[in-house]
């Protein structure tokens, strides 16, 4: 079964609405867990494969690797990445989703139906529930069922954390980043509103900018948090006489997101007679080439997977630089 034809390609962008297929694993003893996953990664839903080869050494939840139309594909047991034990001989199908450039299968026990719905109702999970499982983003009541929305970038990143944040192994690259040259008619630290439901990657890129001290960042949990915090700024900015860009001088902002996601973010802001000259970088692991005119039909300046990085800081101040002139 395709899934990008018939679902999330056709939904408009900055609505802040999404389409979630609802999943569900079954475990030992009766219990039967939901779980949604965003279709925007979806490709594809297919039975479990005849063949699937088990590689030496792998990750417990590494159930092997599978050849679906000339491409070899790691699938992965999302109830043992979980934690969970799934029921014996229950029947499994495999969702493929395509993410940070990456295309995997995920074993389930089953699909439910698909559900539209808006961010709004999505329910962020606190910093209490984070510690406790990082794999769970949002909850949200589906036709009174708790579905559980998964961070699918966690299970990628617990392989390789390339693949879930930026991240730089040659020392030359992160040499790069310390004496890189500043931008023309910059003044530091340039000040970057980040929003991410992932505390994982708030915490690699708030690390990561502020290293040299050529930016300091405020980080925020969610669309809504970050539309909250510019609201506030922008009363400040004008009880003080000031512009906004005194306080803030770039977005950087997750698509998906509980609450409010990063294109309804980037429309608000766009849209906003004090804030329509602030830039706003999309940064997500969403954004393919099938999908990026939706950052572009919001105004997003610039968009994202995982760019390297030095890559991201320079990108940052050039994005400021050219606001500026």
């Amino acid at each position: 079964m395709a899934v990008r034809d018939k679902a999330g390609i056709l939904l408009e962008s900055g609505t802040n609405e999404l389409e979630i297929i609802e999943v569900f694993i079954d475990e030992e003893g009766g219990y039967r867990g939901y779980y949604g996953i965003n279709v925007a990664k979806v490709i594809e839903i297919i039975s479990m494969p005849a063949r699937v080869t088990s590689p030496p050494n792998a990750s417990a939840f590494i159930a092997g690797v599978f050849d679906h139309r000339g491409k070899v594909i790691l699938l992965l047991d999302l109830a043992r990445w979980l934690g969970r034990n799934p029921a014996q001989n229950a029947k499994q199908i495999v969702i493929i989703t395509e993410f940070n450039k990456v295309v995997s299968g995920f074993v389930v026990s089953g699909v439910t139906r698909i559900h539209r719905t808006s961010w709004t109702n999505i329910k962020s999970v606190d910093s209490f529930l984070q510690n406790y499982s990082e794999a769970i983003t949002g909850i949200i009541l589906l036709e009174d069922k708790t579905v559980l929305m998964l961070d699918l970038e966690r299970a990628i990143g617990s392989l390789d954390p390339r693949l879930a944040v930026p991240y730089g192994s040659a020392e030359e690259e992160k040499r790069e980043i310390l004496s890189g040259a500043d931008a023309e008619g910059l003044t530091f630290p340039l000040k970057v509103l980040h929003a991410d439901d992932s505390r994982m990657i708030r915490t690699s890129v708030k690390q990561l900018l502020e290293t040299n001290r050529e930016f300091v960042v405020a980080s925020m949990a969610d669309g809504r948090q970050a539309w909250e915090y510019l609201a506030d700024l922008k009363k400040t900015a004008s009880d003080q006489g000031k512009r906004i860009t005194e306080f803030v001088d770039i977005v950087l902002s997750d698509i998906e997101m509980p609450e409010m996601d990063g294109y309804h973010l980037c429309q608000k802001i766009k849209t906003d007679p004090d804030l329509q000259g602030l830039p706003v970088v999309l940064f997500s692991s969403l954004i393919t080439d099938k999908l990026r005119h939706k950052g572009e039909s919001v105004g997003a300046d610039a968009q994202y997977t995982k760019p390297s990085p030095a890559e991201l800081v320079h990108d940052l101040k050039e994005i400021v630089s050219r606001r500026i002139k």
